[in-house]
């Protein structure tokens, strides 16, 4: 009996000898490992996979700590492993939710087309994945821009950190959040389409904030007048919708057959040409009050407004031999 008994606490000692050392001693991936973890699975599953990516020693053991510390789920979601760590280490890891994110950066007027391929550089799935998102959920936004027939003008130019267990909807929904909250910091509560449409061009057009007013005023007076808007950005948007744009535009281009053309087409646009950001919001909701309905490039990132075709031809004319000056 002594002996069976000797036995048992020797086996027990050497059975926790073993399991300290197997949960203990470090562990170095051969390199970035990347381990996926999909909502649902068992601590088996979690286990096996982690043993797989070579970041644990034993699927046993881990299995074992992970019985005997319930303090925390195993939390899903893509994990990073590429320091040297023990299997308690990653164990907490896990239970804390230390998942890698990938930073997504979407700049001022960027389009779907632009942030639908951020997606994709960023290792989140495809481009047309989110293209197929951002061009059909328009439930997204149906109360405030109930005719919008994409998402287009309302995916919020900003900073986002998203996981590879998200959704392409999931990822589309938060900028749409940040729109809304941006449109209630701001007042804009009506007309909310026509607003970001415009919006959009004022973005495309010009990246100094201080000119987006004017340049708002100078679209606000040519609709009052029933003119043509004549943005070339609309024209560039439709030959994208087209996929027949070329990089550069061409004066053929301008009378390129769609409904975005604003050369064409008097008034704004069917629906926004890119998604702007906070200053180009502003200044369609409150324009510059002016007389102006030109304006064009100064040659050195500004431009120049005038209030007649005399005036412009005289401003187009300045702008070229800016251009001229600077070239070898």
């Amino acid at each position: 009996m002594r002996g069976l008994l000797t036995f048992l606490v020797l086996a027990a000692l050497a059975a926790g000898g073993w399991l300290a050392w197997t949960l203990l001693s470090p562990v170095t991936p051969d390199g970035p490992k990347v381990v996926l973890l999909h909502a649902g699975y068992s601590s088996r599953r979690i286990a096996s996979d982690l043993k797989a990516a070579g970041v644990i020693r034993n699927t046993t053991a881990f299995e074992v700590w992970h019985r005997l510390h319930r303090h925390g789920s195993l939390k899903a979601g893509e994990y990073l492993f590429e320091k040297t760590a023990n299997s308690v280490d990653i164990h907490e890891r896990l239970v804390r939710g230390d998942v890698y994110v990938h930073t997504v950066v979407i700049p001022e007027g960027y389009n779907m087309f632009d942030i639908a391929q951020a997606i994709q550089n960023a290792g989140l799935g495809s481009a047309q994945d989110f293209l197929a998102v951002a061009t059909s959920d328009t439930d997204l936004i149906s109360d405030i821009a109930p005719d919008a027939k994409t998402l287009e003008g309302y995916l919020f130019p900003n900073t986002y950190e998203f996981m590879r267990t998200q959704s392409m909807q999931d990822m589309a929904g938060a900028m749409v959040k940040q729109f809304r909250q941006i449109a209630r910091e701001i007042g804009l509560t009506s007309n909310v389409q026509q607003t970001v449409t415009l919006a959009s061009i004022i973005e495309k057009e010009t990246a100094v904030a201080d000119e987006r007013p004017k340049v708002a005023s100078v679209y606000y007076n040519r609709m009052e007048k029933r003119q043509p808007l004549q943005a070339d950005p609309s024209v560039i948007y439709a030959e994208l919708l087209k996929g027949t744009y070329s990089g550069a535009l061409h004066h053929a281009d301008m009378q390129f057959d769609s409904s975005y053309n604003t050369y064409t087409h008097a008034g704004l646009p069917p629906g926004p040409i890119g998604n702007p950001g906070r200053t180009s919001l502003e200044a369609a909701m409150h324009p510059d009050h002016t007389d102006y309905f030109y304006f064009v490039s100064d040659g050195n990132s500004h431009h120049r407004f005038a209030r007649n075709l005399e005036e412009h031809n005289k401003n187009v004319a300045a702008y070229r031999r800016a251009v001229s000056a600077r070239t070898p």
